[in-house]
């Protein structure tokens, strides 16, 4: 099961529960089992909403905590954690209590529900943003690293350098629905398709013609030994391109 429908099969789960909740929250004698459920509930989906609505959060959470601002307790600001502590409605002089208390933990609870059901066009959404953030990350890293060996290993260091940007484009490529012929396409596969498809103009792809050459050289070419400069212009070159090409 991928990412993105685990999260899914956690956003119906959190949803499913909803009967059940609403259920234990009719009487006074559930309050204990409502407690004991609500709070494994709610730890669940806050984590949700804090990874894929962010914004939400406050007002998610205000459903459940109580506003330590607050002077006294009315049928607004009377939230799901008084009734999971049994404290119940203030009353008139009659003794008759201002609200219900279980109707009002309903309401609360229908409220993050709706918060909940509104997250599942975002799903996929974030989880790319996030992949992307990793992929980015992991790029810079091995281009540091590229850089480092290039002290010790000028090859190494340019054929690392070339495999950032081969899976830079393959992504590229997937980005824009671009079919390559090749599974396991190299560079120079990549790059015609690419600029067919104006992803990038002409001189870009001379730029990059030219560092598949030297990571080429880098990698299969041993006769002839790559320059400092020459893996320098590889390894800043995808650096360059990965920061601009998507």
């Amino acid at each position: 099961m991928s990412t993105s429908e685990n999260v899914k099969k956690g956003l119906k789960d959190l949803l499913n529960t909803q009967g059940e909740l609403l259920s234990l929250a009719t009487h006074d004698k559930d309050i204990i089992d409502f407690g004991t459920k609500y709070q494994d509930w709610y730890s669940r989906a806050y984590k949700l909403v804090q990874t894929l609505a962010p914004e939400r959060l406050n007002e998610f959470a205000s459903y459940y905590l109580i506003d330590p601002k607050r002077k006294i307790t009315t049928a607004g600001n009377y939230v799901l954690q008084d009734y999971i502590k049994g404290i119940g409605a203030r009353t008139d002089f009659s003794g008759k209590p201002l609200w219900d208390t279980h109707n009002i933990a309903a309401i609360r609870i229908l409220n993050q529900m709706q918060i909940i059901a509104s997250l599942s066009s975002r799903i996929d959404t974030v989880l790319q943003d996030v992949t992307g953030y990793l992929f980015a990350e992991l790029q810079d890293n091995e281009l540091l690293a590229a850089t480092q060996l290039k002290k010790i290993n000028k090859r190494a260091a340019g054929a690392l350098a070339g495999v950032v940007l081969e899976r830079h484009l393959q992504r590229v490529a997937v980005n824009h629905n671009i079919p390559i012929g090749k599974k396991n396409s190299t560079i120079s596969d990549l790059n015609d398709p690419l600029k067919n498809n104006g992803i990038y103009d002409t001189p870009l792809w001379r730029k990059i013609q030219l560092l598949a050459d030297i990571r080429n050289l880098c990698s299969h070419q041993k006769a002839t030994e790559p320059t400092e400069e020459q893996v320098h212009e590889l390894i800043s070159g995808v650096n360059s391109i990965i920061k601009s090409i998507f």
